[in-house]
């Protein structure tokens, strides 16, 4: 699933490309990806409603209307939002389609169909559930440790869960422990203050790094021009077991944490 730095990707690319564009009608290819109001139809609740804005919140790409309400996109695994110019052909797996006055066209395409697009309300809490924006000026060193005080979760899984720090995955917390030299099974409430304030800035520094990159296309993804990023060109830990560590030259591991792979260096992440 894209992680904060491609979902931040896709929404600078789409604000640049859609803001201010007029919703002519909408095309639902694929019923079960769009949760909204049944009737009318979705196209039909749509037309004449302008792009206000397009933001992120954790993981998700938010498509903000001028009516006040907005269109919230899961990618999960493999979704894509793609502008198209007009006249173009309709994007391979598109499911959802927001066509635009001026004939161009977003398509949400999903070869495996597990994407979601919602329409909200205004005012409607539909993240309510989502943690702290790593990103935004709340996450401190003090608010990271208050967090994780008396938390015996591995500080990998904890790093994963999304009520709490919203749109880290798993790429970016295998880079981010790696960058800090912390081991992913360490508790989270047993790092010291020196090793919480390196993880701040270890997760800081490499969500910044991806997003300059325009995120990691390890499988699927693609921005919302259907360009890969680069940031898998730098991956200093994540699917590489078996290579040398960058730091300390000793063979990578990948071990499974919390059902979910977890990519490390046994000799300089110890503690």
């Amino acid at each position: 699933m894209p992680e904060l730095p491609e979902a931040e990707t896709i929404a600078r690319g789409l604000r640049r490309a859609i803001a201010g564009k007029t919703i002519r009608d909408a095309g639902v290819y694929l019923p079960k990806v769009v949760i909204a109001p049944k009737r009318p139809r979705f196209g039909a609740q749509l037309a004449g409603d302008r792009i206000a804005g397009v933001g992120r919140r954790g993981k998700y790409v938010t498509i903000e209307l001028s009516s006040g309400r907005s269109l919230v996109v899961s990618l999960r695994m493999t979704g894509r939002l793609i502008v198209q110019a007009a006249g173009d052909g309709l994007y391979p797996y598109t499911n959802v389609a927001l066509e635009f006055v001026d004939g161009t066209r977003l398509a949400f395409a999903d070869v495996r169909q597990f994407g979601r697009m919602r329409l909200v309300r205004p005012g409607e809490r539909w993240d309510a559930e989502l943690g702290i924006e790593p990103l935004g000026g709340e996450f401190s060193v003090a608010a990271l440790r208050a967090m994780m005080r008396r938390r015996t979760t591995p500080i990998k899984a904890f790093l994963l869960d999304q009520k709490r720090i919203a749109g880290v995955g798993n790429i970016y917390a295998c880079e981010a422990l790696w960058e800090a030299q912390i081991k992913p099974t360490t508790p989270a409430g047993r790092l010291s203050a020196g090793r919480a304030e390196r993880l701040h800035a270890a997760l800081l520094s490499v969500l910044a790094r991806a997003i300059e990159m325009r995120g990691t296309s390890a499988r699927d993804y693609v921005d919302a021009e259907g360009i890969a990023g680069g940031f898998q060109n730098v991956l200093t830990v994540y699917g590489r077991a078996g290579e040398p560590c960058p730091r300390c030259g000793k063979e990578l591991v990948r071990t499974v944490l919390a059902q979910r792979g977890t990519w490390w260096c046994r000799s300089c992440q110890r503690t």
